[in-house]
């Protein structure tokens, strides 16, 4: 090392909050890409997404956590799970909320086992653009009531302000060691299953109230070709027959519509031509299905 030179630093942050509070939107603001995808219904992050960034002699290592909720299925107790075990493991944690929500049952039962677990944390107030100053310095003092924190830190996720003193702070508060990830590297998802994911989003945005969370998708086939672009089969997997025609659409618009935004956004992903085919099954128990969990990364058995 160059004598004078800062000791190199990297750490794990784990992010978590309620459904819908703006974890991904703020993990794809510190990293300066899309690692996670966003949408604005609740629970669409399934499993853990790192996001990976640099800040001077830093790597930052965010931990994009599922939205903790009162779990009813299966796959809910998976994501719950798997967002407290991104806790359990990471360095630093950081609690965000939503200002204009305030704290409602999701974020207490969070702040409530964080205090019982004797964890140091950072309290994250998002979307301060919609709420007034006194307002959030109350929001602020009741979180403390009942969590201990180190930091406190108010932040419009979406339009990056007072994202950048977050970023600093982590930079700083990670400890000595090397990086775990090549410096160019901003998230540790494979292509195929980041190729599904922004598929799944393009989903949820088309179908809104109708359908998205009975549906999955699938990257079952990925084929570099010769000019350097790449061909990419999915499967939009629905539990019924009648959800089939919903994904579709009349004359098939909906999903051509679907795989048009995905397409775009692939291309400007991965910086070259992509070639996307979706195709709609029926899988009535995929929601049960061992593999789809391994594939996520998510306890079959939480």
């Amino acid at each position: 090392m160059i004598e004078g030179a800062r000791p190199s630093q990297c750490g794990y942050v784990a992010i978590l909050g309620a459904p819908n509070v703006g974890k991904s939107t703020l993990v794809n603001y510190l990293v300066g890409a899309k690692v996670s995808i966003v949408t604005p219904k609740v629970q669409t992050t399934r499993t853990r997404v790192l996001g990976i960034c640099i800040a001077g002699a830093s790597q930052i290592v965010f931990v994009d956590t599922p939205g903790i909720f009162a779990p009813r299925r299966r796959l809910d107790r998976a994501m719950v799970a798997a967002a407290w075990s991104g806790a359990a493991d990471a360095d630093l944690v950081a609690v965000l909320v939503d200002s204009a929500k305030g704290i409602d049952g999701d974020t207490r039962r969070i702040l409530e086992r964080l205090a019982d677990s004797k964890r140091n944390a950072v309290l994250v107030l998002n979307k301060i653009d919609r709420v007034k100053k006194p307002a959030l310095l109350a929001l602020a003092t009741e979180a403390a009531a009942t969590a201990r924190f180190a930091e406190t830190f108010m932040i419009s996720a979406l339009n990056g302000d007072g994202v950048g003193a977050v970023k600093t702070y982590f930079a700083s508060a990670v400890p000595e060691g090397p990086w775990l990830f090549p410096e160019d590297q901003i998230s540790d998802m494979p292509l195929r299953l980041l190729a599904a994911e922004v598929t799944r989003e393009k989903v949820f945005l088309e179908l809104r109230q109708e359908l998205p969370y009975a549906a999955t998708v699938e990257t079952e086939r990925w084929q570099e070709r010769g000019d350097g672009s790449v061909r990419i089969e999915q499967v939009i997997f629905v539990k019924r027959n009648s959800q089939k025609g919903i994904v579709l659409g009349k004359g098939g618009q909906r999903v051509k519509a679907i795989g048009a935004e995905s397409r775009r956004e692939l291309e400007e992903l991965f910086e070259r031509r992509v070639h996307l085919f979706l195709f709609v099954k029926v899988r009535e128990r995929w929601g049960d299905d061992p593999e789809r969990y391994r594939e996520w990364g998510l306890d079959f058995n939480a």
